[in-house]
């Protein structure tokens, strides 16, 4: 795969105007990249375009085909072709499975399996039209890997897009198109998610976990895959953890995240005046970290460098091996 740099590229990204999503717009617009800026909020879309270099606005709701489609349009119209789609936006919700609404969970699943569908789809058909893009990401979650209690339907609409993600890459390699995809699965990031969050558990408002990432060392690793080809970036260790304690001890992992579920998901601190959740519509943008209380976000993933890093992680590892060895043998020497 060969991939232009940022400095030439037309990207369209999705959940422009709010955390992650605001933080990878500012660090493309500052590597040259040429942005279509995609959000539901089309006043917060119109100040971000104006923020930024070399950015448009282009409004739409990923949950709408034609207006997804529209917004590309806008790009095309003005750049020709786009070379990397980015897939953002999302919603969620909390509360137990019976308790959120099946109207809710539709909703949440038209915004975060839907509108990452109507991404892929257009993109393969811009694709094949030999209008771009060479690159699809979307940002997942660990919880893909691994549901939350209290987060359900989030955590199924993040299993499905992990599995529709998989599949297309097998489509993709059968039809031999000159198309990367990369998934980026973050672990808990200090963003408004939390607070733009609707939720349906009895407590005043929400608290980010610990071992919380900067949304800014996501965006890092999102714009380095717009040129290079990995199909997987973990974002957080604690959370990748997670997910393999799962694998290994399912029932004793599900004890865990119960007992520390509610702890890690409630506070007593109130939301902050105005807000409001985003499932049916924008909620208040222009942010990228939360106003919760935050012990020191991580700027970067130790994780997440070791896997775009690979072969300077394999040398430390082996050199590291190799001193223990050493060390081993010595003391046995002296024994």
């Amino acid at each position: 795969m060969r991939f232009r740099p940022l400095s030439e590229q037309v990207v369209l990204l999705t959940g422009a105007t709010s955390g992650i999503g605001l933080a990878c717009a500012r660090k493309l617009s500052q590597a040259g990249a040429r942005l279509i800026l995609v959000a539901r909020g089309a006043e917060d879309c119109a100040s971000l375009a104006a923020e930024l270099l070399n950015a448009i606005a282009a409004p739409a709701d990923v949950a709408e085909p034609a207006e997804l489609r529209a917004a590309a349009q806008r790009g095309l119209d003005r750049w020709g072709r786009i070379d990397t789609w980015i897939n953002h936006a999302g919603v969620s919700i909390y509360g137990t499975v019976d308790q959120v609404p099946i109207d809710e969970q539709r909703r949440l699943f038209e915004t975060n399996y839907w509108g990452a569908v109507n991404g892929i789809l257009e993109a393969l058909r811009l694709h094949r039209a030999g209008k771009g893009p060479a690159k699809i990401i979307t940002l997942d979650s660990q919880l893909s890997d691994r549901a939350m209690i209290f987060q359900g339907p989030y955590s199924a609409s993040k299993h499905a897009v992990k599995a529709v993600t998989d599949a297309l890459r097998m489509e993709v390699a059968r039809e031999c198109l000159a198309l990367s995809v990369t998934l980026v699965k973050p672990g808990s990031v200090d963003t408004p998610y939390m607070e733009h969050a609707r939720s349906h558990l009895d407590s005043e408002g929400t608290v980010n976990p610990p071992l919380a990432y900067a949304p800014e060392a996501v965006a890092d690793g999102m714009v380095w895959a717009c040129t290079h080809p990995i199909r997987d970036l973990d974002v957080g260790g604690a959370g990748w953890l997670m997910t393999k304690a799962g694998q290994f001890s399912p029932t004793l992992t599900d004890w865990g995240m119960a007992a520390l579920g509610r702890v890690l998901r409630t506070s007593d601190t109130p939301a902050r005046a105005g807000m409001r959740d985003n499932l049916t519509t924008s909620a208040r943008a222009g942010e990228t970290r939360s106003h919760q209380p935050v012990a020191g976000p991580r700027e970067t993933s130790l994780l997440m460098q070791a896997q775009m890093h690979p072969v300077a992680t394999y040398a430390i590892v082996g050199v590291a091996l190799g001193l223990v060895a050493v060390l081993t043998s010595s003391k046995e020497k002296n024994a």
